[in-house]
């Protein structure tokens, strides 16, 4: 690592960029999850109930509770930042749904404007991957998709 020039192998400013949104995601994960543990009135359980009273089934929950814990624990540090941001984009997905029926577009009323926003800023992550000072790197996604590739059957 030198300080001028590239770090890990990486043109520092994107290196820096790509951390610096990985703090961000990270960041809004553990406000997330606080908000669901210490300040929503009945916390996880209310907030485990008003998903399934709303129709969806039980393992949607369990799945954005798994990708808000990921996104809390793996993103700041940088440990496989760009397959937790990819896993935590069909939550975003479905949270964008479900206010955009319920409140509309428009964040000002609640609507699916802010998970849309969440939902880019991953994609940004995965795109721009794990960025400087990351622990576990993510695994070049176009060497993954070539050696599975070479060990399919012809």
């Amino acid at each position: 690592m030198r300080i001028s020039g590239r770090a890990f192998g990486e043109d520092s400013l994107p290196a820096s960029a790509a951390l610096a949104l990985r703090i961000l995601l990270g960041a809004l994960f553990i406000a997330h999850l606080y908000w669901k543990l210490a300040i929503l009135p009945g916390g996880l359980g209310a907030w485990w109930g008003n998903l399934l009273a709303n129709g969806y089934p039980a393992f949607v929950p369990a799945y954005v509770l798994s990708a808000e814990l990921l996104g809390a624990l793996l993103l700041i540090p940088g440990v496989l930042t760009r397959y937790v941001a990819l896993y935590a984009m069909p939550m975003m997905i479905g949270a964008a749904q479900y206010w955009l029926a319920r409140k509309g577009f428009y964040f000002t009323q609640g609507g699916a404007e802010l998970p849309l926003v969440w939902l880019a800023l991953l994609g940004i992550q995965v795109i721009a991957g794990d960025g400087a000072f990351a622990l576990v790197r993510s695994p070049d996604p176009r060497r993954l998709v070539a050696s599975f590739l070479r060990r399919a059957p012809a």
